[in-house]
């Protein structure tokens, strides 16, 4: 990996199919052990259940108020400074329960990579 700055572009954020916006701060394979995203979810929006079979995910919550499902905890509220860490192959989502944008860091290891995103059926954690 070579130092440098990755600099924030707001027009790179795109609408990803689990139900929210998602700007790639930095996932780039020079730099494998880490991806970093910012999320935004808008209010009364919840995400699609899902999990991450090989990556671990951390929410950092920056602004906004949510109800954050995953396996093995109680739902939970979350707001700003709270991090939720999410193991690799547990089912998540999370629901913006606020009036303005729920905004958050995704910060996976390994990096995030499309193929390792599996959309899952309620069925499939009964």
């Amino acid at each position: 990996m070579q130092a440098k700055i990755l600099r924030h572009d707001a027009s790179k954020e795109y609408f990803f199919q689990e139900g929210c916006y998602i700007n790639e701060l930095s996932n780039h394979e020079e730099d494998g052990d880490l991806s970093i995203a910012r999320a935004r979810v808008e209010p009364g929006v919840t995400t699609r259940l899902h999990r991450l079979n090989h990556s671990v995910e951390r929410y950092c919550i920056l602004s906004g108020m949510g109800r954050v499902e995953v396996e093995g905890l109680p739902i939970q509220i979350v707001s700003a400074g709270d991090v939720v860490l999410i193991p690799s192959g547990c089912y998540q989502r999370i629901c913006n329960t606020g009036d303005e944008d729920l905004i958050f860091l995704a910060l996976c290891t390994p990096r995030f990579q499309r193929g390792d995103y599996i959309e899952l059926d309620e069925t499939e954690i009964a």
